[in-house]
Protein backbone atom coordinates (compact mmCIF):
# COMPACT_ATOMS: atom_id res chain seq x y z
CA UNK A 1 0.00 0.00 0.00
CA UNK A 2 2.49 2.35 0.81
CA UNK A 3 4.57 1.82 -2.55
CA UNK A 4 1.16 2.69 -4.50
CA UNK A 5 1.12 5.67 -2.57
CA UNK A 6 4.76 6.67 -3.54
CA UNK A 7 3.50 5.83 -6.62
CA UNK A 8 0.70 7.87 -6.77
CA UNK A 9 2.83 11.06 -5.38
CA UNK A 10 5.38 10.47 -7.73
CA UNK A 11 2.93 10.82 -10.71
CA UNK A 12 3.70 14.50 -12.50
CA UNK A 13 0.64 15.41 -12.61
CA UNK A 14 -0.21 15.28 -8.61
CA UNK A 15 3.16 17.21 -7.63
CA UNK A 16 2.21 19.67 -10.13
CA UNK A 17 -1.38 20.15 -8.59
CA UNK A 18 0.20 20.46 -5.08
CA UNK A 19 2.43 23.13 -7.08
CA UNK A 20 -0.68 25.15 -8.19
CA UNK A 21 -2.30 24.60 -5.18
CA UNK A 22 0.59 26.54 -3.23
CA UNK A 23 0.99 29.00 -5.65
CA UNK A 24 -2.53 29.53 -5.67
CA UNK A 25 -2.67 30.09 -2.10
CA UNK A 26 0.50 32.54 -2.14
CA UNK A 27 -1.21 34.22 -4.93
CA UNK A 28 -4.56 35.12 -3.32
CA UNK A 29 -2.88 36.63 -0.06
CA UNK A 30 -1.40 39.40 -2.95
CA UNK A 31 -4.57 39.58 -4.50
CA UNK A 32 -6.13 40.04 -1.30
CA UNK A 33 -3.35 42.73 -0.26
CA UNK A 34 -4.01 44.31 -3.65
CA UNK A 35 -7.85 44.82 -3.53
CA UNK A 36 -7.46 45.81 0.11
CA UNK A 37 -4.88 48.08 0.18
CA UNK A 38 -4.52 49.54 -3.47
CA UNK A 39 -7.74 49.41 -4.69
CA UNK A 40 -10.62 49.63 -2.48
CA UNK A 41 -8.49 53.03 -1.28
CA UNK A 42 -8.50 54.39 -4.66
CA UNK A 43 -12.53 53.56 -5.06
CA UNK A 44 -12.76 55.35 -1.79
CA UNK A 45 -11.87 58.37 -3.22
CA UNK A 46 -13.97 58.55 -6.28
CA UNK A 47 -16.60 57.75 -4.07
CA UNK A 48 -16.14 59.90 -1.02
CA UNK A 49 -14.27 57.63 1.01
CA UNK A 50 -17.00 55.17 1.23
CA UNK A 51 -15.14 51.87 2.62
CA UNK A 52 -16.78 48.96 1.08
CA UNK A 53 -15.73 46.17 3.79
CA UNK A 54 -18.01 47.82 5.82
CA UNK A 55 -20.95 48.41 3.71
CA UNK A 56 -23.78 46.23 5.18
CA UNK A 57 -27.37 46.42 6.59
CA UNK A 58 -28.80 45.24 10.01
CA UNK A 59 -31.45 42.16 9.32
CA UNK A 60 -33.21 42.81 12.83
CA UNK A 61 -33.07 45.65 15.58
CA UNK A 62 -30.38 47.35 16.47
CA UNK A 63 -27.94 50.42 14.95
CA UNK A 64 -23.90 49.45 14.66
CA UNK A 65 -21.56 52.05 13.85
CA UNK A 66 -19.40 49.17 12.21
CA UNK A 67 -19.48 46.16 10.89
CA UNK A 68 -17.12 44.57 13.28
CA UNK A 69 -19.37 45.88 15.79
CA UNK A 70 -22.36 44.07 14.40
CA UNK A 71 -20.85 41.11 14.29
CA UNK A 72 -19.52 41.61 17.85
CA UNK A 73 -23.09 41.94 19.61
CA UNK A 74 -24.72 38.60 17.15
CA UNK A 75 -26.80 41.30 15.01
CA UNK A 76 -27.76 39.68 11.75
CA UNK A 77 -26.40 41.39 9.05
CA UNK A 78 -26.59 41.66 5.24
CA UNK A 79 -22.41 42.61 4.30
CA UNK A 80 -22.59 43.79 0.64
CA UNK A 81 -19.39 45.54 0.93
CA UNK A 82 -17.82 42.30 1.93
CA UNK A 83 -19.44 40.75 -1.71
CA UNK A 84 -18.49 43.41 -3.59
CA UNK A 85 -14.78 43.30 -2.22
CA UNK A 86 -15.14 39.23 -2.91
CA UNK A 87 -16.21 40.02 -6.33
CA UNK A 88 -13.27 42.49 -7.38
CA UNK A 89 -11.48 40.23 -5.45
CA UNK A 90 -12.61 37.05 -8.27
CA UNK A 91 -12.50 39.82 -11.06
CA UNK A 92 -8.46 40.78 -10.32
CA UNK A 93 -8.07 36.61 -10.12
CA UNK A 94 -9.48 35.72 -13.43
CA UNK A 95 -8.00 38.43 -15.26
CA UNK A 96 -4.64 37.50 -13.49
CA UNK A 97 -5.08 34.47 -14.84
CA UNK A 98 -6.20 35.25 -18.36
CA UNK A 99 -3.17 37.21 -18.81
CA UNK A 100 -1.00 33.95 -17.55
CA UNK A 101 -2.44 31.48 -19.69
CA UNK A 102 -2.26 34.09 -22.87
CA UNK A 103 1.05 34.72 -22.14
CA UNK A 104 1.76 30.83 -21.28
CA UNK A 105 0.01 29.87 -24.64
CA UNK A 106 2.08 32.57 -26.74
CA UNK A 107 5.45 31.41 -24.90
CA UNK A 108 4.03 27.35 -25.93
CA UNK A 109 3.05 28.93 -29.71
CA UNK A 110 6.63 30.14 -30.24
CA UNK A 111 8.23 26.86 -28.98
CA UNK A 112 5.92 25.16 -31.85
CA UNK A 113 6.75 26.99 -34.28
CA UNK A 114 10.24 26.77 -33.80
CA UNK A 115 10.55 23.26 -33.52
CA UNK A 116 8.45 23.10 -36.61
CA UNK A 117 10.54 25.37 -38.46
CA UNK A 118 13.76 23.44 -37.64
CA UNK A 119 12.27 20.14 -38.58
CA UNK A 120 11.89 21.58 -41.52
CA UNK A 121 15.47 23.39 -42.26
CA UNK A 122 16.95 19.93 -41.16
CA UNK A 123 14.78 17.77 -43.52
CA UNK A 124 16.66 17.11 -46.51
CA UNK A 125 15.01 18.92 -49.91
CA UNK A 126 13.92 16.02 -52.02
CA UNK A 127 13.36 16.41 -55.41
CA UNK A 128 10.13 17.94 -56.83
CA UNK A 129 7.34 15.71 -58.66
CA UNK A 130 8.10 17.07 -61.64
CA UNK A 131 12.30 15.66 -61.33
CA UNK A 132 10.97 12.68 -60.63
CA UNK A 133 8.06 12.23 -63.24
CA UNK A 134 10.93 13.58 -65.91
CA UNK A 135 13.27 11.07 -64.02
CA UNK A 136 11.07 8.17 -65.03
CA UNK A 137 10.10 9.08 -68.12
CA UNK A 138 13.74 9.34 -69.18
CA UNK A 139 14.31 6.13 -67.50
CA UNK A 140 12.18 4.12 -69.98
CA UNK A 141 12.86 6.11 -72.68
CA UNK A 142 16.43 5.07 -72.08
CA UNK A 143 15.67 1.14 -71.80
CA UNK A 144 12.86 0.48 -74.89
CA UNK A 145 11.28 -2.31 -74.48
Amino acid sequence: MLKEFQAFIARGNVMDMAVGIIVGAAFTAIVNSLVTDLINPTVGIFTGGIDFSNLFVVLGPGDYASLVQAREAGAAVFAYGAFLNAVIQFLIVAFAVFLLVKAVNRIKEATERKAQKEATEAAPSGPSEKEILIEIRDALTAHPR
